[in-house]
């Protein structure tokens, strides 16, 4: 999920080098959900589009192939190690009608009704205000335009047989999220988010995938808990050598390939700008 510096708190994972590596992992591992989404989305010749959170590099590549030569995208990051990454996987895949910038996804300061299609993957879930995020992209949408999302519910997933070194670490990780102000099952909201926002012509697809053994988001639960192991630690909701171990346990059960594992539901919507 996408990154904020420290000195934008309201953004509840971190921006480390092992968070960086995560995220293009996780971009490589969901590029088939991203494309599913635009696949919805209808645009005019040389349309603009904008990738708020972008991260280091979010889909700013998938963007630039929709909009095509003659199009603009812009990504939006307010992490400055994240932009910089950004610039650099943009420059690495020459993508030329791609621009990085540094601002804030809830005030982004672009003029309104700039773009053709406003989108935004995992960031939702990751904030405080949700909800002025989606006014945002409301406001940057041209009418007639699009808005997209793609965010998780954590809650609706499968592990078989269960373990509950997994279940108290899926536990561990909703309570935390919940402290920092976030909501890791935000993808059920999404539809009354848009519509709250002025938006109509509302569609949700929900994309469960069953992971393979030595797939990386087979222990995506088990990697956002380290991620945020120092909040789990300093607010005392676990001890550290407990938390140590259900993350060896549950690991382990992972490993097992006769283990089935759907570890997340992905909700992707879109939605127009009708007035």
């Amino acid at each position: 999920m996408n990154t904020r510096s420290s000195a934008a708190p309201r953004y509840t994972l971190n921006s480390s080098p092992a968070e960086h590596h995560r995220l293009r992992t996780q971009s490589e591992n969901l590029r088939g959900h991203s494309a599913a989404l635009l696949a919805r989305v209808e645009l005019p010749p040389c349309s603009s589009a904008i990738d708020l959170g972008c991260g280091p590099g979010g889909i700013v590549d998938l963007l630039a192939e929709k909009v095509g030569a003659h199009g603009r995208v812009i990504g939006v990051e307010i992490d400055e190690a994240s932009v910089a990454r950004a610039r650099a996987f943009a420059r690495e895949h020459r993508l030329a009608n791609v621009e990085i910038m540094i601002a804030d996804a809830e005030h982004t300061g672009l003029p309104a009704s700039s773009f053709d299609l406003v989108h935004a993957r995992l960031l939702l879930a990751n904030i405080t205000a949700p909800e002025q995020v989606v006014a945002e992209m409301a406001r940057l949408v041209r009418p007639g335009g699009w808005v997209a999302l793609l965010e998780p519910d954590i809650a609706l997933s499968v592990c078989y047989p269960p373990h509950s070194g997994l279940e108290q670490l899926t536990e561990l990780l909703t309570r935390a999220y919940r402290q920092e102000g976030a909501d890791p099952h935000i993808g059920r909201r999404l539809s009354r988010l848009l519509a709250r926002a002025g938006l109509g012509e509302i569609a949700i697809q929900a994309h469960a995938e069953v992971c393979p053994p030595n797939h990386a988001q087979r222990v995506v639960i088990l990697d956002l808990a380290k991620n945020m192991r120092a909040k789990i630690l300093e607010r005392g909701l676990i001890g550290e050598p407990e938390l140590e171990q259900l993350d060896r346990e549950a690991r382990r059960h992972l490993d097992d390939p006769a283990t089935l594992s759907l570890p997340v539901t992905y909700f992707l919507a879109w939605a127009r700008k009708v007035r």
